[in-house]
């Protein structure tokens, strides 16, 4: 891919080994730390497809809990990974990131069942989705990828505090370079507020045992709910 102009794109035929280097690219480092996670709780949202799902994999070699929309296809994925790691600890519950009625339910059946929480992966999202509005009143895109999230992640923090050291990740994407504040355009603002939610987190929290991460590289590539 060539750029023509700054917001133009010549597309041009791949060799299969030019696709492989482009989907490696695109794909991101790979993690090859092998630190137990024993006796520790993560909740990844959006786990039972793409990013997330594949996250869940490695997690649930260590210890996790699925947060996820449609319970359906979230148990076939839970299922799916206990088989293939041998761990029957692998837990989903539901969350709509697109209702924030749904996210305090989830956050308070949490904090009242689990004993603490060192892991949270904000990973969930959509893109590429018709203009819809939530039952909130916010636009679909950015409820979904940014709204949620922060609400979420807010109202575990005394939780993800008392179990410090704990750890925070942010699932963004490339798109994030695109963002600028556009009510018109909310995909690419989704994600740039996704990197802005990070910075300021980690800001207002710095300190030796609480880390905030932000990944900007992802699968996402059309309208479909990690869920």
């Amino acid at each position: 891919m060539v750029a023509a102009a700054p917001e133009e794109f010549l597309m041009l035929p791949l060799s299969d080994s030019g696709v492989a280097v482009l989907r490696k690219w695109i794909a991101g480092g790979v993690c090859r730390c092998s630190v137990r996670l024993d006796g520790k709780t993560v909740v990844i949202t959006g786990a039972n497809t793409g990013i997330g799902k594949e996250t869940s994999r490695e997690m649930a070699r260590r210890g996790e809990l699925m947060a996820c929309r449609d319970l359906t296809r979230a148990e076939s994925a839970a299922e799916e990974i206990r088989e293939a790691t041998g761990n029957g600890n692998v837990v989903i519950r539901h969350l709509d990131l697109a209702s924030l009625h749904s996210v305090r339910q989830f956050a308070k059946d949490y904090v009242d069942s689990e004993d603490r929480l060192d892991i949270l992966i904000n990973n969930a999202g959509v893109m590429m989705c018709p203009k819809w509005l939530t039952e909130d009143g916010f636009e679909t895109q950015l409820a979904v990828n940014h709204l949620g999230h922060f609400l979420l992640t807010n109202l575990l923090l005394p939780k993800l505090k008392s179990s410090a050291p704990s750890r925070v990740v942010n699932v963004s994407s490339i798109a994030h370079r695109g963002g600028r504040i556009d009510f018109d355009d909310l995909y690419q603002q989704s994600k740039l507020a996704n990197v802005l939610f990070s910075r300021e987190l980690a800001r207002k929290l710095r300190g030796p045992d609480t880390h905030f991460m932000s990944r900007t590289k992802t699968d996402q590539k059309r309208f479909k709910p990690n869920s």
